[in-house]
């Protein structure tokens, strides 16, 4: 009787010593918006599971750890529009300040080393929201002969192409 009074009273000071399980929540909302809005967005996971598909503007809501011991998520998200370039970002975790912080005066190496890493609210996303402006793309301002010839200005040409450029007439 007495041993399991001691593993009841010590499982509540475990359950309680993980500061990040405590304050943490498992998942993010993430605004994203783009300039200019109606952006396609996909967003797949770090093992190219596609978890989102929309349109801009959006909110989702992301886990933040997928479960297993020290398991933070990552994200990549591609914004891309008719006639813009598309935009890549990565979104990833990283332990938050409940996490460091609270685990330094409350839960201490419990907290730090089992609580929190098993159950993921030690994370936080590496962005409170997206908001990108999307860039026209060179082909959008192009003037299209045929299929294969595009005239468009040098300037908007990118870098590491230019040195691929054939001149066609003096």
């Amino acid at each position: 009787m007495k041993f399991t009074s001691y593993s009841l009273i010590l499982s509540f000071f475990v359950a309680l010593s993980g500061c990040a399980t405590i304050v943490g929540e498992s998942t993010q909302t993430l605004p994203i918006m783009s300039s200019p809005d109606g952006a396609s967005i996909v967003i797949t996971d770090e093992k190219g599971a596609e978890i989102f598909k929309g349109t801009t503007p959006t909110t989702v809501t992301l886990e933040k750890s997928d479960g297993s011991y020290w398991g933070g998520k990552s994200f990549n998200l591609v914004l891309s529009k008719d006639g813009y370039d598309t935009v890549e970002i990565p979104v990833k975790t990283s332990a938050n300040g409940w996490y460091i912080g609270g685990n330094i005066l409350f839960g201490g190496l419990i907290g730090w080393f089992i609580v929190d890493p098993l159950n993921g609210n030690m994370y936080t996303l590496s962005a409170k929201e997206i908001n990108t402006t999307l860039s026209k793309s060179a082909s959008a301002n192009a003037t299209k002969f045929n299929e294969n010839i595009s005239i468009v200005m040098l300037d908007e040409v990118p870098e590491e192409l230019r040195s691929k450029l054939v001149k066609v007439s003096k």
